[in-house]
């Protein structure tokens, strides 16, 4: 059984959904808690809303203190990966390895992966991150610290705002607002 539970962070509400395996997924802050609320009952119809068990408390406080733009390792946040591909896996574990406030490209986590030739693969897998800020796809960018895509919601102008509050250095085509991923 799947279930989820939304908290306020300090730019809106985000969420996660969990089973006995662990985090099945995770949700960007929202400015209303009921888009957020959407989101999961379209990405699992049968999910019950319930109190997230005491094990997830570091993982919700961790995507808190990161939302009010300080550090936070969210390494040890139990991820159920039993529907993942291996080579998924693989790229969100070196990912979840990235400190806030830096960045590796996709040819950097292509190269670990042992082929430079995988970056576009890199870039799929993240495309499909289940657990965004807990593997924090954002943290990967485009040769010579150009932003690359993203695809959540607002696209590449969100992943410049999460980096901007973790004070990473990327190339952006304009200033980025500190803290409001609704601008």
């Amino acid at each position: 059984m799947t279930r989820y539970a939304l908290f306020e962070t300090a730019i809106g509400f985000a969420g996660i959904a969990w089973n006995d395996a662990g985090l099945v997924a995770c949700h960007l802050p929202e400015r209303e808690k009921d888009t957020a609320r959407r989101s999961f009952l379209r990405r699992f119809p049968d999910a019950v809303e319930a109190p997230p068990p005491a094990s997830l408390s570091p993982t919700i406080e961790g995507v808190q203190a990161l939302m009010r733009g300080e550090k936070a390792d969210l390494t040890d946040a139990p991820l159920d990966l039993s529907r993942t591909p291996q080579f998924h896996a693989r790229v969100y574990e070196i990912a979840r390895a990235i400190p806030p406030g830096e960045t590796l490209t996709y040819g950097q986590i292509a190269e670990k992966l042992g082929d430079k030739l995988l970056a576009r693969d890199v870039g799929q897998a993240l495309g499909k991150n289940p657990w965004p800020i807990v593997v924090p796809c954002h943290r990967v960018t485009a040769a010579g610290g150009k932003p690359g895509g993203f695809s959540a919601r607002g696209g590449v102008d969100t992943k410049l705002k999460l980096l901007a509050m973790e004070g990473a250095a990327v190339v952006t085509p304009k200033a980025v607002a500190q803290g409001d991923l609704f601008a």
